[in-house]
């Protein structure tokens, strides 16, 4: 019984959703930002309800009656003005209502820009056998309708367009492209963008594969004190893994920072060494140490690859520098001396060792290094001769 009933109040309702009882004029459509719109809803005459008793919302906000005009029994029109982007890329949502407030139709309205021409299109490889590319929109970047983005991709002399497929959803603008690319040949590359206001195309990039490799970051970075001196770090790393069998040489650079500092300071003459000494660091202070790398010169391309991201900081304090202040009495005159000759013999052994340019040494730095120890000597021994008095 309870099911004959279910049947009997729901079965009009079906029929009834066969027959159109209401309709919005234009149904959506798709505008620029600061356009004007009229809408009208007509309703059958069959439902005998009175276009003055309807009433319109936006994205279910009530529209004011002010905005209304009645066309005739079944005709209610709404007049919106200087209308804003859509808040969402599938439409703003404009209905109709009976008087109680029930649905007869509605009609999606699309506001936006027709996209403007893509920038700032750059890509890279991390093993020479596949592509990613990124992108920028081109303006202000928002459209406010759905708007297709389509990288596009050809040999430069030869060669039928191609466009890249894998689109990563979590990383708007980017694309990769993960094999059959050749190599010793340019490509020709580009950016489509597309939506239902206009289209735009970036400008043509042409590059080689080979060109624009890069690498991981250098892997295994580690940052040791040398020995006792108070201003060196030692710097070592990894070759970038993915780069190991191929052809190439690879150069780095370090940058380092102070631990309660924010600038860095980089180092460029390091070569394709993996090994480095920092020198002319403050005593007794805590240094934060990265490495990036760029291959050069992969299956004999003449250009420098791509630099890699930084390594994750590796941090390292020099010792301090309490032997040098720490003296109970005023040593004499040839221990003075013995102790100079025994540092400079040091210091000149290890530029010996590191002249290739990786600690930026030269004279000026070597002045600077006596400098310092000069006024080491005499910072003590002013405190020394304020104890005597």
């Amino acid at each position: 019984m309870i099911t004959l009933l279910f049947l009997v109040m729901f079965v009009p309702r079906v029929l009834s959703s066969s027959t159109q009882v209401a309709a919005i004029f234009p149904q959506d459509p798709v505008l620029r930002v600061g356009s004007s719109l009229t809408a009208t809803c007509s309703v059958s005459a069959e439902l005998g309800i009175h276009a003055s008793t309807l009433f319109w919302t936006l994205n279910g906000k009530r529209l004011p009656s002010s905005t209304y005009s009645v066309l005739g029994p079944t005709a209610l029109s709404v007049t919106l003005s200087r209308l804003n982007g859509s808040r969402q890329q599938s439409g703003d949502n404009l209905v109709c209502h009976n008087s109680g407030g029930h649905v007869l139709a509605g009609s999606c309205l699309y506001v936006g820009m027709p996209p403007e021409k893509p920038v700032n299109l750059t890509c890279w490889s991390r093993n020479t056998k596949d592509l990613s590319c990124k992108w920028a929109p081109g303006g202000q970047g928002e459209t406010f309708i759905r708007t297709k983005y389509t990288l596009k991709y050809k040999l430069r002399w030869y060669g039928r367009e191609k466009g890249c497929e894998d689109y990563n959803v979590g990383q708007p603008y980017t694309c990769y492209i993960p094999r059959d690319l050749a190599l010793f040949t340019p490509y020709e590359i580009w950016v489509e963008a597309a939506n239902q206001l206009g289209t735009a195309t970036s400008d043509v990039i042409t590059l080689d594969v080979l060109d624009v490799v890069t690498t991981d970051p250098p892997a295994d970075v580690h940052v040791s004190r040398v020995g006792e001196l108070e201003d060196q770090l030692s710097v070592r790393w990894g070759t970038p893994p993915a780069l190991k069998d191929f052809l190439f040489q690879a150069k780095y650079q370090i940058r380092y920072r102070l631990e309660d500092s924010t600038d860095w300071k980089v180092v460029d003459d390091i070569g394709n060494q993996t090994s480095c000494r920092l020198a002319g660091l403050r005593s007794g202070t805590v240094y934060f140490v990265q490495v990036r790398c760029n291959p050069v010169g992969i299956y004999g391309s003449r250009k420098a690859g791509i630099w890699s991201d930084w390594s994750n900081p590796t941090a390292a304090s020099t010792p301090h520098g309490e032997r040098l202040l720490s003296g109970s009495c005023d040593p004499k005159s040839g221990e003075q001396n013995s102790t100079l000759r025994r540092e400079l013999k040091q210091f000149f052994g290890w530029v010996r060792k590191h002249a290739y340019g990786c600690s930026g040494m030269s004279i000026k730095l070597y002045d600077q290094w006596r400098v310092w120890l000069q006024k080491s000597h005499k910072t003590r021994n002013q405190i020394l001769q304020g104890d005597k008095s």
